[in-house]
């Protein structure tokens, strides 16, 4: 509807006072137009909390994690992957954490210090340590040096078997305790008591050199099958061309039963070259697992994309770096020795989360806040035009009750006086479209009312004008007193 709102404001009386009325009010239009642009920004700012959303939510993450002793494999594995994480833009970052060992990175993911760990799995775990992947296993070597050849002195038993280091002194390769705890274990499997043997524990950059003097009867080595200590300290075993017997732990299925985190496993034939190879047959003995850890406080999300990357960057590494092909995905069942991380076990079931299904209820839930929000606002704001509806009601009432008025009145005086207020009328009702409060439907009615009002104060005004003075002033007497 195209309202003619000059019309409106410049209709002028016949034989009247023209009216020099207030600034035109603004067109309906501008409200149109601004109820457009709270719509826009609204809009705006719904998408700007959206992409904010998405921002903070694939932002890179990083993960504080702790690993050690100084220049050891596993520190040399965590650089190595930090390094490629920061290369390959990742979402998901490494900062390590150097600690003394294994026992001291577990203290500080029990501590809180750290979200991720490499923990030794035969060492106390943390109760709120969850497996992310395995990074390598380990296996126990026990061995005997040839005996040394001393003229005129008959020579010592040969050791052929564990139950046969009873009383003897055995050397372990590596200052940290678990090793010494894992030789513990075996030797009371076979009924060796701990107490009748002396254990001396060497540093592992000592080790060739205690071996080549003699200092100990038979010695341990834990490590990775192609660990580097483990094989230097058999060659320095190596004497007088003869070679290191093997003790085989012929009862580690027995041992792990007992104790879960070890396994059974073998050491292959010539796996320590030499010729005759070193060993010369398959070896029987046990292995446990360095695992990598994570806080069960981290998130889910996070620790699902830590998996997928290191796997992912597991394969791009092993060429130059082999000990990262040792990783491996972390045991998901639900009687597991170490439970693995519900992030670490949604990406090895094939049941990660994208986006969508991570923040799909946040965002449902969030546009439905919105719309609730929308339809409170519209709510208050129709409550609060509530008294503007009703005053703009009673003014077209009023406007009604002015047009019989209209035409009973006597004299021009009280026309301009119903104009007056008609004027005041039409601003106000003006104003109240402008502010959204009546709609173009009420306007219409009122503009129908206005044109009626016009027309009795137009006809009441001539008839007025062509009655001579004295007959007015009788009818306003008469309507006056009522009598003739």
């Amino acid at each position: 509807m195209n309202l003619n709102v000059k019309r409106l404001f410049a209709r002028s009386m016949t034989g009247g006072i023209d009216l020099v009325g207030p600034p035109v009010p603004p067109s309906p239009r501008s409200a149109k137009r601004r109820m457009m642009f709270v719509t826009l920004a609204g809009i705006l700012a719904v998408i700007g909390a959206v992409a904010g959303t998405y921002y903070f939510a694939m932002r890179p993450v990083t993960l504080r994690i702790a690993v050690g002793p100084a220049n050891s494999d596993d520190v040399r594995v965590v650089q190595t992957l930090t390094q490629a994480f920061i290369q390959a833009r990742s979402q998901v970052r490494l900062r390590p954490m150097q600690t003394d060992g294994a026992i001291a990175s577990a203290q500080a993911l029990a501590d809180g210090k750290a979200d991720l760990a490499i923990v030794r799995g035969d060492l106390d775990v943390p109760k709120n340590a969850q497996a992310v992947a395995t990074l390598r296993k380990n296996v126990a070597v026990l061995w005997v040096p040839p005996a040394a050849k001393v003229r005129g002195k008959k020579a010592a038993p040969k050791i052929t078997k564990v139950v046969q280091l009873s009383g003897r002194r055995i050397g372990v390769v590596g200052r940290t305790q678990a090793n010494v705890n894992l030789l513990k274990v075996i030797l009371k499997q076979y009924g060796v008591d701990p107490n009748k043997v002396e254990i001396v524990a060497f540093p592992a950059h000592e080790a060739a050199d205690a071996i080549r003097n003699q200092r100990a009867d038979a010695y341990l080595a834990a490590g990775p099958v192609n660990s580097k200590i483990t094989a230097d300290a058999i060659a320095a075993s190596t004497r007088d061309g003869g070679i290191p017997t093997f003790l085989a732990i012929d009862s580690a299925e027995a041992i792990a039963q007992n104790h879960p985190v070890y396994e059974a496993s073998e050491i292959p034939s010539g796996t320590y070259g030499g010729s005759p190879a070193r060993p010369e047959e398959e070896v029987k003995t046990i292995r446990f697992s360095h695992h990598i850890v994570a806080r069960k406080g981290v998130s889910e999300s996070t620790v699902a994309t830590f998996t997928r990357q290191l796997f992912a960057v597991r394969q791009t590494l092993k060429t130059d770096f082999p000990l990262a092909a040792q990783i491996e995905t972390p045991d998901t069942d639900k009687d597991a020795v170490l439970p693995a991380h519900p992030g670490a076990a949604a990406y090895v079931d094939g049941e990660e989360k994208t986006f969508l299904d991570r923040y799909s209820d946040f965002i449902w839930w969030g546009l439905m806040a919105l719309s609730a929000m929308g339809s409170a606002g519209a709510w208050f704001a129709g409550y609060l035009k509530k008294d503007e509806r009703s005053n703009n009601s009673s003014l077209r009432e009023r406007l009604l009750d002015m047009i019989a008025a209209a035409r009973r009145s006597d004299s021009t005086e009280e026309l301009d006086r119903m104009q007056t207020e008609a004027d005041d009328i039409l601003r106000d009702t003006l104003r109240c479209f402008e502010h959204g409060t009546i709609e173009e439907g009420a306007l219409t009615a009122f503009n129908i009312a206005l044109d009626q009002f016009h027309n009795a104060v137009a006809d009441r005004r001539a008839l007025l004008m062509s009655m001579p003075q004295s007959l007015q002033r009788a009818g306003a007497q008469f309507r006056a007193t009522g009598t003739l």
